[in-house]
């Protein structure tokens, strides 16, 4: 079995990401730090609370939801601002099952220090959220920081609504997809525990070659 961790690290240079010394070996005995994340910073989820879908948070979302079979969809050298669509899922589109879910490999991650990352991302069209929403497709997982232009109010309400009105576990923000050999994976996705929380950043790994493949 093969490890892939898919979260960014976090780094004071990270838009909403910054910390400080809270206590040091040398004058307190221990070392201990004081985190200051933004919720939707790096690698994160979105909970339906984040676009006042309904009042679930963060710290609600049942673990079998956040744990399952991933297909994933490679579409390397993704141009900018291009818009998903279920053509661009194949095959893929007959081995989706309701309750796997979908990790969107597109080399967007390795624009992140670029105003691209950002301002010109890849997102996910509307009849491509409908179609893993009429799936009951669990968690969809992308590389940019956002499923749909951040730019634009109305779009990425709309996507985001449609996904999480769906229950639809959105991850944004992911890393090293190019790293997964198979077509499929085990997927945990562990949000920070917090009350009421509309996101938390997350630590995201992939299993390959896990014997115990889930299929639901």
């Amino acid at each position: 079995m093969r490890y892939i961790d898919l979260t960014r690290t976090y780094q004071r240079n990270m838009p909403g990401v910054d910390w400080e010394p809270a206590r040091t070996l040398d004058r307190d005995g221990w070392n201990a730090t004081t985190l200051h994340l933004y919720s939707h910073a790096g690698t994160h989820m979105d909970a339906p609370l984040h676009f006042g879908v309904s009042d679930q948070t963060i710290d609600q979302l049942p673990l079998e939801q956040c744990i399952g079979r991933a297909w994933v969809l490679r579409l390397p050298d993704t141009p900018p601002k291009a818009i998903h669509t279920v053509a661009d899922l194949g095959t893929l589109a007959d081995q989706i099952q309701p309750g796997d879910s979908l990790l969107i490999q597109t080399g967007w991650s390795r624009r992140i220090s670029e105003p691209a990352f950002r301002l010109e991302l890849p997102r996910i069209g509307e009849e491509l959220a409908r179609w893993l929403v009429a799936r009951s497709v669990r968690m969809l997982g992308v590389e940019p920081p956002s499923v749909a232009d951040v730019t634009n109010l109305d779009e990425v309400t709309h996507i985001h609504r449609i996904l999480l009105g769906g229950n639809v576990v959105i991850i944004e923000g992911l890393c090293n997809l190019e790293q997964i050999q198979a077509d499929a994976v085990t997927l945990i996705a562990l949000p920070i525990k917090y009350h009421r929380g509309d996101g938390a950043p997350a630590r995201v790994i992939a299993l390959e070659n896990d014997n115990r493949l889930l299929t639901s």
